[in-house]
């Protein structure tokens, strides 16, 4: 049997499941992800409700009528639009133009009728079957085209390329008809989350969502790229317009391309409430200042359009994030080499060297500039940190800060450092630490490593420290224990930070 996997046909053998369509294609797919079967061409057209007729002079786009008295016509359009694309402007006048000939088992009138303008309707030229033509009014009119009784012929309306029915000659020819795809055109068909689903012939599956990054917004693409890093993104909004996901809401990027929001825009909020999360349109929205332009959905709206709030759907990128922090140089050189990109190694540039800086950050720029820098460390200088779960407000913000919730490896400038004071204090960000309230304060004693923030009761929030050994008056910070927020511990042997001096940089990377 034939079906088609993601836009691809495949043949498959009769009883073939979607897991067994999944494996032979190779298709992205990450567990517990929703599905969405379209059962046929003919089932998924019958609620297309626009049609987009392609001409040299430009486009026009059809609406089919809504009344019921309408719906023969309707059939006929739907199973015969094929054909009348294979045809040409066969006249122009100035009351209309006329699409075809191709045959149908219409039955001719001979009456007059009135039409309106942008009226789209079935005409029957010299009352003959063979010479049925799609006609649209340019203006309103009465006349004798031989149109079945049924509505006057008139299936659709004219909704869009008005201009370009003025532009139009008999020299002219179609150049396709397309179905115009809307949300309302897919939610009706089937959500399917059973691997064990058995296809049958015709059937179209859809497993991923595929998204073009905008080329013109680097820095709000990698927003994109930390919350897709799995591969798997949950719905955390979903409307007629929209689906929307939080999970990076907080997390600020300068104003990038703003342009009209088109059905399967992605954008990134970058001002004012909601700053951080990310939208991916059902629907045409106009230009906002406020929306980051982050990139386009290639493959896939057909899950876009099902999915609800609470569920999974899986996405990849095309180009794929170029991200070599955390590999060794080596791991990096492969990884580049097999995307065309030249590495220029810095810092300490052995192959077992882990990388923890590259240059430029977004992908947009390495690929345009076919080069990234590399900066690699000592494995044995990477702190490894342990984040609790007891104080999720001051733990993002330590994410935040540290760079940890978009890479893989962070880092902290050393802000306080006094030999023999056994602890360590780093900058923090004046911005980011407002609102931390306290929360998951020690009692008695501070341990050594336990890593605290300095929350909002004292004057210096949004420190962040570090004890080289236990302490039960004050916390890493040197502020008292109500005024710690305790968020993690350090795993790395301590003496190396004991070695660190004011103004250095320290990498890390969570357990």
């Amino acid at each position: 049997m034939l079906v088609k996997v993601n836009g691809e046909d495949i043949k498959l053998p009769e009883g073939s499941t979607i897991e067994d369509a999944i494996n032979i294609t190779k298709a992205p797919y990450c567990t517990g992800s929703i599905l969405s079967i379209i059962k046929g061409k003919k089932d998924f057209e019958k609620n297309i409700n626009k049609f987009k007729i392609k001409t040299p002079k430009g486009s026009i786009i059809i609406e089919m009528l809504s009344d019921e008295i309408a719906n023969p016509l309707i059939d006929i359009w739907k199973n015969s639009y094929l054909e009348f694309a294979k045809t040409t402007i066969r006249w122009t006048t100035s009351n209309e133009i006329a699409i075809g000939p191709i045959y149908t088992d219409l039955e001719p009138s001979m009456e007059e009728f009135k039409y309106h303008q942008g009226d789209v309707f079935l005409s029957l030229s010299g009352f003959s079957k063979e010479s049925t033509h799609v006609l649209i009014a340019k203006e309103d009119h009465n006349g004798v085209y031989g149109a079945p009784n049924i509505n006057k012929g008139v299936f659709a309306r004219i909704v869009g390329g008005r201009r370009t029915l003025n532009l139009l000659t008999d020299d002219d020819n179609i150049l396709a008809i397309e179905p115009v795809v809307e949300r309302q055109s897919v939610v009706e068909t089937a959500a399917i989350s059973d691997l064990n689903t058995i296809l049958e012939n015709g059937n179209q599956l859809f497993t991923y969502v595929l998204i073009e990054p905008n080329k013109k917004s680097p820095q709000s693409v990698e927003h994109m790229f930390s919350l897709m890093e799995d591969d798997k993104l949950r719905i955390d909004y979903d409307s007629n317009s929209f689906i929307g996901f939080y999970n990076m809401q907080g997390l600020s990027k300068p104003a990038e391309e703003a342009i009209p929001r088109k059905r399967g825009t992605v954008t990134l909020r970058n001002d004012g409430v909601g700053v951080g999360k990310v939208y991916i349109y059902r629907e045409d929205r106009v230009q906002s200042p406020a929306h980051t332009v982050i990139g386009f959905i290639k493959k896939g709206m057909e899950l876009v359009d099902i999915a609800k709030s609470g569920e999974f759907i899986t996405v990849k990128s095309d180009p794929e994030r170029i991200m070599t922090i955390n590999m060794t140089q080596k791991e990096a050189n492969d990884f580049l080499s097999l995307r065309g990109v030249k590495q220029e190694r810095t810092g300490l540039d052995n192959d077992d060297a882990i990388v923890v800086f590259q240059e430029p950050l977004t992908t947009i720029d390495i690929l345009e500039n076919n080069a990234v820098k590399t900066k690699g460390i000592n494995i044995d200088d990477l702190v490894i940190v342990e984040m609790l779960n007891e104080a999720p407000r001051s733990t993002w913000y330590f994410k935040k800060v540290t760079d940890l919730v978009e890479k893989p490896i962070g880092h902290l400038k050393v802000h306080f450092a006094v030999p023999g004071m056994k602890l360590l204090i780093f900058e923090g960000d004046n911005k980011e630490s407002k609102g931390l309230i306290p929360e998951n304060t020690p009692e008695r004693v501070i341990s050594a490593g336990t890593i605290g923030i300095t929350n909002m009761s004292r004057k210096n929030v949004g420190l962040i420290g570090v004890r080289f050994e236990d302490n039960s008056e004050f916390g890493p910070t040197a502020e008292p224990l109500n005024a710690t927020n305790i968020i993690g511990k350090i795993d790395t042997d301590l003496k190396l930070l004991e070695k660190i001096k004011e103004g250095d940089l320290i990498y890390l990377r969570e357990a």
